[in-house]
């Protein structure tokens, strides 16, 4: 990937929000794989002829096999406004994912406790609270069911480390691909069925509401 089929969703003088493909790194680790953020650079360094480096403030994170919008910040105004709307709970987040099995309510709230295990990079979920937990929970809707798999939509009420993934998981009812989690059908090489398809937030100057959307049918490859 690289800015010419870079997905601009927003963006105003402060922010910039884009579509992010499962698979893509949002910030560069280890690895020395291409990230979101640095394609991101070089799209304002070429659009404002930049000739140093380019300021551009993360805010939050997609994981690496998860598609969506992430918003980034173009000035540290920007990156201070948003981040403290996520601090106050004032942006909203949903997702759309795709679960292996039917599942038996069109909606619920998920109410568990999470672990997270640093070296292996995955959460471990608990019915009741317990040593080194921290309680999850989201609500979800569903969309429509076929072929033994389930679309739903999730509105998260807790920021947990792999929380979707995991709950849906420890219910049973893993996200389409994903084998860490006890996934049995295959997706695609290094993505998942989870999208963050809606994002709402205010912009950092004009307190102007934005609502950004994507069509799940069109960025969930199933």
């Amino acid at each position: 990937m690289n800015i010419k089929n870079l997905n601009i969703l927003y963006e105003d003088n402060h922010l910039i929000a884009v579509f992010k493909p499962a698979g893509l790194l949002v910030q560069a680790d280890a690895s020395g794989a291409i990230c979101l953020m640095d394609i991101v650079k070089d799209y304002l360094k070429e659009k404002y002829n930049k000739p140093g480096d380019v300021f551009l403030g993360l805010v939050h994170r997609l994981d690496r096999p998860v598609a969506g919008i992430v918003l980034f910040a173009k000035t540290s105004k920007g990156a201070s406004r948003v981040s403290e709307q996520f601090r106050e709970h004032e942006v909203s987040k949903i997702y759309t994912a795709v679960l292996e099995g039917q599942l038996d309510k069109d909606f619920d709230t998920l109410e568990v406790f999470i672990k997270k295990d640093e070296k292996l990079r995955k959460a471990y979920v608990f019915d009741k609270m317990a040593q080194d937990t921290q309680k999850a929970s989201l609500s979800y809707k569903v969309l429509h069911m076929e072929n033994n798999r389930t679309w739903v939509k999730i509105e998260l009420h807790t920021g947990r480390f792999h929380q979707i993934r995991a709950t849906f998981a420890h219910i049973g009812h893993p996200i389409l691909g994903d084998s860490k989690y006890g996934a049995k059908a295959k997706y695609q090489e290094g993505k998942i069925a989870l999208c963050a398809t809606e994002f709402s937030f205010r912009t950092a100057t004009e307190q102007k509401d934005i609502h950004l959307q994507l069509d799940p049918k069109e960025v969930l490859e199933v």
